[in-house]
């Protein structure tokens, strides 16, 4: 299912227990459960949250009420860290902890969420400067089932 994406992203984050203990939570934050600002703003460095960001469906306009076979999903994945090369190795552990697990679990019972296909952007390399922390993020445009 579409709407729920983002949960295959934190279970193969999760996944990775030497990234896990790079963080100083030791586990990923998700959007999708609800945490007042405040806790986010106090957060401990090194973080991640991974959110959903919505979706199209291509079939679905004004002249064709049916909708397409594949939604077209967006999923966030932002990482903040105190340092750029921290930053650096973090962004790199993420990237090929979800490559290794999609590659591992495709098409096994269980991972359907796993996405058909995907294509990957990434935002530059910001700097905060209220908390501070350098942040980065990387988006997911996943091929999935409705």
């Amino acid at each position: 299912m579409s709407l729920i994406t983002d949960a295959i992203f934190v279970q193969a984050l999760r996944s990775n227990s030497a990234l896990m203990q790079q963080l100083a939570d030791g586990d990923v934050y998700n959007t999708t459960i609800a945490l007042p600002d405040e806790e986010l703003d106090n957060a401990e460095l090194p973080y991640i949250i991974v959110s959903f960001d919505g979706f199209t469906n291509e079939g679905s306009t004004k002249d064709n009420a049916l909708e397409g076979d594949t939604d077209r999903v967006t999923v966030s994945i932002e990482v903040a860290a105190e340092t750029r090369p921290q930053l650096g190795q973090i962004m790199q552990d993420v990237r090929s902890t979800i490559v290794n697990f999609f590659e591992e679990h495709f098409g096994e019972e269980g991972y359907e969420l796993i996405p058909d296909d995907y294509q990957l952007r990434g935002s530059a390399v910001n700097y905060d400067s209220l908390k501070p922390c350098y942040y980065q993020v990387l988006t997911y445009d996943c091929d999935t089932n409705p």
